[in-house]
């Protein structure tokens, strides 16, 4: 089990027993540690552990892409329920940041990514999140085994074949079970929601936008830094 190691703007994520050299000092993670210890290195400066928890697991899994940015995610676990004993079918695991959050959720995920290389990462991001035993990834397409997995309570995708799979997957969801769909342009939405509207209801795409506030001296508004616009969820249901 890794834990983050704070002092005041840095953190390292280390495992218990494992020694980390800085110019703070030589930081030496006992065996036994546990989250809120205090642990200081030879110059004397003292790091707290932390367990990790979701934020931590955004900025800390190896990558193999745009991981889902975590105001992303958060619409995904509201717009659908997502909870403990739900099954949940996900295309285009990438980092598997979104993977992650279902399972620690409570969630049971059956999720596919096409790239073997990322799907040994993801797996790798699972373990560290801790969710490995409510996590499947498969080095396959979602598509040559669709008909075998059964039902769903939630279905989600970030792939390019998302509308392809939206006009099929309504035998593949338990009634009152939703899919959502990410797509990073406008017209590759409007197809996804063109094929929900065939079988699914309740139909609905939001832009995702976020704006991060700056408090200083001068005043206090939103943050000119940065971009608040990420992309577009369809949510639809059986």
């Amino acid at each position: 089990m890794a834990f983050l190691f704070v002092h005041d703007d840095r953190e390292y994520l280390l495992s218990p027993g494992e020694t980390l050299e800085t110019d703070l000092g030589i930081l030496e993670v006992p065996a036994d540690v546990k989250p809120g210890d205090a642990v200081e290195t030879h110059l004397g400066t003292t790091f707290v552990a932390r367990a990790l928890r979701g934020p931590d697991l955004f900025h800390h899994f190896e990558r193999t892409g745009a991981p889902m940015m975590p105001r992303d995610v958060g619409l995904v676990l509201g717009h659908t329920g997502i909870a403990r004993g739900d099954r949940v079918l996900d295309a285009g695991t990438g980092t598997g940041v979104l993977s992650a959050a279902m399972a620690r959720a409570g969630a049971t995920v059956t999720t596919f990514e096409r790239d073997a290389d990322f799907a040994e990462v993801a797996r790798e991001n699972m373990a560290l999140a801790g969710v490995s035993d409510r996590v499947e990834v498969r080095t396959e397409d979602l598509t040559d085994g669709l008909a075998e997995l059964g039902r769903f309570d939630v279905v989600t995708l970030d792939t390019g074949d998302a509308p392809s799979i939206v006009a099929d997957v309504g035998d593949h969801l338990v009634p009152g079970g939703f899919v959502a769909a990410y797509s990073p342009f406008v017209e590759h939405t409007r197809e996804v929601v063109e094929a929900a509207r065939q079988q699914l209801t309740d139909v609905r795409t939001f832009e995702t936008l976020q704006r991060r506030m700056r408090f200083d001296e001068r005043g206090s508004r939103p943050s000119t830094a940065g971009v608040g616009h990420t992309g577009y969820l369809t949510f639809a249901r059986r």
